[in-house]
């Protein structure tokens, strides 16, 4: 099974006609996550042709609105779509303030639970995880409390070697599992069947990285270290690091330094600066110093 991350919305603060604020949707080991919900994010969801009813876990960076305010429209509508399972938000502790004062004021009624996850660690922790998937937090610095999230599959099961199975009657169907999980046989005279012999190697288990709106942080790097993917945010060129320092954000330079010491296999920058109306400048900036520096494209589903 691939892992596939949509880009739904990649620019800062305000959206145009050809962009939409931060809002992501991956999808790993059958499962669905939307990262962060800026304005108009359902509206993209609907053009990548995604199922809402799929999204069960919601992760907010931070309670900006370009990062934040097409959520509680998504809630509204999944009410209208009928849902009924629980919807796990995960975010900044206020956020659970902030989604029932709106829906108290306009008399929204959910029609179904909305668990709140709220975060206020500084430091990295697990927030999710079931047997094939796991989600810690990236605590990041920006003007306000903020967390990226790092998506990691599980190891998985091995593989069956059926030609060499096949020469032992006594493993049975019922026996499958536990060569997935590396065990060995043994026969019923006690010779030990090594389940390397019986198997072969797992499928490489992969990872996504999330770097929401943040400073240059070197702090991140274990955390981030040899994702195969890395989004970073890149507001502006380092000919304006003075700028981006003091509003909380990351040159394109200073994200392509991340991506070189944390060793990730790809970079895709974004959160870029309405200021800027060739993006291709940030591609230019970024693989002097990381070569495998892209630009984001919205809706163009990207394999992991």
């Amino acid at each position: 099974m691939s892992t596939y991350l949509t880009i739904l919305g990649f620019n800062s603060a305000i959206p145009t006609v050809n962009s939409s604020p931060t809002a992501q949707f991956l999808e790993m080991e059958e499962r669905a996550f939307l990262i962060d919900c800026g304005e108009g994010t359902q509206v993209q969801l609907r053009k990548a042709k995604a199922r809402f009813s799929k999204i069960n876990h919601i992760f907010i960076s931070h309670l900006h609105g370009d990062h934040c305010f097409g959520l509680p429209g998504l809630i509204a509508s999944f009410r209208l779509l009928g849902r009924e399972t629980p919807l796990h938000v995960y975010g900044p502790k206020g956020i659970k303030e902030m989604l029932e004062t709106i829906f108290k004021i306009t008399e929204t009624h959910k029609g179904f639970e909305v668990i709140y996850h709220e975060l206020e660690s500084k430091k990295s922790e697990k927030i999710y995880e079931d047997n094939r998937v796991e989600v810690y937090t990236i605590p990041l610095d920006h003007r306000i409390y903020c967390n990226g999230y790092l998506f990691r599959e599980k190891p998985k099961e091995r593989h069956l070697n059926m030609q060499e199975i096949a020469k032992y009657p006594e493993i049975e169907t019922c026996d499958y599992h536990n060569l997935k999980l590396g065990k060995d046989f043994i026969l019923s005279d006690g010779y030990v069947l090594k389940n390397k012999i019986l198997t072969t190697e797992p499928s490489k288990s992969v990872s996504y990285a999330f770097c929401s709106d943040t400073r240059y942080l070197e702090t991140i790097l274990p955390i981030i270290d040899r994702v195969d993917v890395l989004y970073h945010e890149s507001t502006f060129l380092h000919d304006l690091k003075e700028m981006a320092d003091n509003t909380g954000h990351t040159t394109a330079l200073e994200a392509a330094r991340i991506a070189r010491k944390a060793n990730v296999g790809k970079l895709i920058l974004g959160h870029f600066s309405n200021r800027y109306h060739d993006l291709s400048v940030f591609t230019d900036e970024a693989r002097e110093v990381f070569p495998n520096s892209f630009l984001p494209k919205a809706l163009e589903p990207i394999k992991i």
